[in-house]
């Protein structure tokens, strides 16, 4: 498994009262992405500026359609405008994946049998590692986690990250969620403000 589908697989398997916004996990998600292409090799960083490294095929079919994607051409695409493309609709490929695949379910209430509930993982060898992977900490997807709304985030420095274009990514990840937030925020008071305009004193 990938570290996009542990993170797909860890936003259907959070806890009650808690919401994982698309478009947050979506900039996660390409986020993630791009940080395994660059573990794999198939990319490098030259400062924010995405370049394409060895060829190579990822064994992650949406990881290769990630890397098929990639801008070739100089100047190559700073990695917050490849979030922002990449990360356009990309909770739902995700989660069409997961679905065909058999990782996810759409349990039906039993005292309502024709109503369904919201879609969560199957219990399988692919949801445990994805919750043991969260479960540890590990920075990477701890930091991913975050931004997503998955769960709260680590503060201050990450220890055992001392890769620069990781680091790179992740930061690019926080600074697009934080300005998606903003977005929402804002798009919300001037809908209060046009309801109050309508409604009248």
């Amino acid at each position: 498994m990938s570290t996009p589908r542990d993170l797909a697989i860890a936003a259907l398997d959070v806890g009650p009262g808690r919401h994982v916004e698309a478009g947050s996990l979506a900039l996660a998600l390409a986020g993630a992405e791009l940080i395994d292409l660059l573990g794999a090799g198939v990319l490098t960083l030259d400062g924010d500026r995405i370049v394409p490294g060895a060829p190579g095929t990822p064994a992650d079919p949406l990881l290769d359609e990630a890397a098929a994607a990639v801008v070739r051409q100089a100047p190559h695409e700073r990695v917050e405008d490849w979030l922002w493309r990449r990360g356009r609709g990309l909770s739902a490929v995700y989660l069409a994946a997961l679905e065909s695949e058999g990782q996810v379910t759409k349990p039906r209430h039993r005292w309502m049998p024709g109503r369904i509930a919201t879609t969560a993982p199957t219990d399988s060898p692919a949801r445990r590692r994805a919750a043991d992977r969260l479960a540890s900490g590990e920075p990477v997807l701890a930091v991913l986690a975050a931004a997503a709304g998955i769960e709260d985030g680590p503060a201050g420095d990450l220890p055992g990250l001392a890769d620069e274009a990781v680091e790179t990514v992740l930061a690019a990840v926080g600074d697009a969620v934080t300005e998606l937030e903003a977005v929402r925020q804002r798009r919300s008071i001037e809908n209060a403000a046009f309801d109050n305009i309508w409604r009248g004193p």
